[in-house]
C-alpha cells in the first residue's frame, strides 16, 4: 500500500475575537497530540476551517504547523473553488517542507468526468515528488467512485490515500476491492463497519475519539488485530457520545463547531469560535456536552 496504516487526526485552529491566530494555543495544541502518540496530522480540513481562510492566514498557519511537525508526518489541506489557487497553496506549503497534501474537489459546480481528470492532472500530477490523500464528501458535489479511483490512482501513483468518512455497505467492500493500494481513512463508526467487514487494513480517522487519544489508538489497536468485541464496545460508547453532542449542539453545523468542542476538553483556553460566518458552539453548549459525558462515559473524559 502507498500510505502506512496509522490513525490519522485533524488540527483544529483557534480564532480570537478579533479572528487572529492565538500562536501559543495553537502551538500546545498540535503538542497535545504529537505527545500521545498521533504523528499523523493535518491542516486545513473541515473541521480546520481550509476553506475559510486568507492566504494570509494560510501562510501563517503552514509555517507554524511546519515548525512544530519537524520530525513526525504532517499533511496540508486545500481547498478552493480555484485550481490556480489549490497549486499555489500547494507550492507555498512544499517550500516549507510539506510533502503530504489533502485535496478535496472544486464545488461551485459539479465536476463531469473530464473536468474531474482535468483537476488530478493539474493538482496531483503537476506535483509526482509529492503525495496526495482525497478528501471525497458531499459538499463537494461529486463523490469519487471506488472505480474511479481504481482508474486514477493507477495514473497517479502519488495518489496515496483517501477520506471517505460517509462510506458503508457495498461502498466500503469495492474501496478495498478496487482501490486495495490506497489507504482509506473512516471515521469511528465507518472504522467499525470496515472492521466488521473483513477489512482490517482501514485507517482510523479521529473524529469524537479524539477527546481521549489512548482509548482511540485502543480502537485503532484492536481494528488491526481484529478484536470485534473491543471494536463494537468502544464504538458503541463513541455513538453516545456522538448523541450527547448533537443533543448539546443541535445538528446541521460546519464541522468545526463540534470538533472545537473536542479540543477544549484538553485546553480550556481553546476558543470554540469560527471565522465568519459560520456559528461555532456557545460555552452553554460546550458545558452541556462535557457534563453529558462525564455523567455517561467519564473514563472518556481526560
Amino acid at each position: 500500500m502507498r500510505y502506512p496504516h496509522t490513525m490519522l487526526a485533524t488540527c483544529c485552529v483557534p480564532w480570537s475575537e478579533d479572528g487572529e491566530l492565538p500562536e501559543d494555543v495553537f502551538r500546545d495544541s498540535i503538542r497535545f497530540q504529537r505527545g500521545h502518540g498521533l504523528d499523523h496530522l493535518y491542516l486545513f480540513g473541515t473541521a480546520g476551517e481550509g476553506h475559510a481562510v486568507t492566504d494570509r492566514q494560510y501562510d501563517q498557519i503552514v509555517a507554524v504547523f511546519a515548525e512544530e511537525m519537524a520530525g513526525a508526518s504532517p499533511m496540508v489541506g486545500v481547498i478552493s473553488l480555484s485550481t490556480g489557487t489549490v497549486v499555489e497553496r500547494i507550492e507555498r506549503a512544499a517550500a516549507r517542507g510539506i510533502t503530504a497534501f489533502q485535496l478535496s474537489l472544486p464545488s461551485w459546480s459539479a465536476l463531469d468526468d473530464a473536468e474531474l481528470g482535468a483537476f488530478f492532472d493539474q493538482t496531483v500530477g503537476r506535483f509526482p515528488e509529492l503525495t496526495f490523500l482525497h478528501y471525497n464528501l458531499p459538499r463537494a458535489r461529486r463523490i469519487v467512485t471506488p472505480a474511479e479511483y481504481a482508474v486514477l490512482s493507477d495514473r497517479h501513483p502519488n495518489l496515496v490515500a483517501t477520506k471517505n468518512a460517509g462510506a458503508s455497505g457495498q461502498t466500503l467492500d469495492e474501496l478495498f476491492a478496487l482501490a486495495p493500494q490506497l489507504r482509506h481513512y473512516l471515521t469511528e463508526p465507518g472504522y467499525a463497519a470496515a472492521i466488521r467487514q473483513g477489512h482490517p487494513q482501514a485507517g482510523l480517522l479521529l473524529s469524537m475519539s479524539s477527546i481521549n487519544p489512548a482509548l482511540a489508538g485502543r480502537l485503532f489497536a484492536a481494528g488491526a488485530a481484529g478484536e470485534l468485541d473491543t471494536v463494537e464496545r468502544l464504538s458503541a460508547e463513541l455513538s453516545g457520545i456522538t448523541a450527547a453532542l448533537v443533543e448539546a449542539l443541535g445538528g446541521g453545523r460546519i464541522d468545526g463547531a463540534y470538533d472545537k468542542c473536542f479540543n477544549r476538553v484538553h485546553d480550556e483556553r481553546f476558543p470554540l469560535r469560527l471565522l465568519a460566518p459560520y456559528r461555532g458552539a456557545t460555552e452553554a453548549e460546550y458545558a452541556a456536552f462535557a457534563a453529558a459525558v462525564t455523567e455517561r462515559y467519564p473514563h472518556w473524559m481526560p
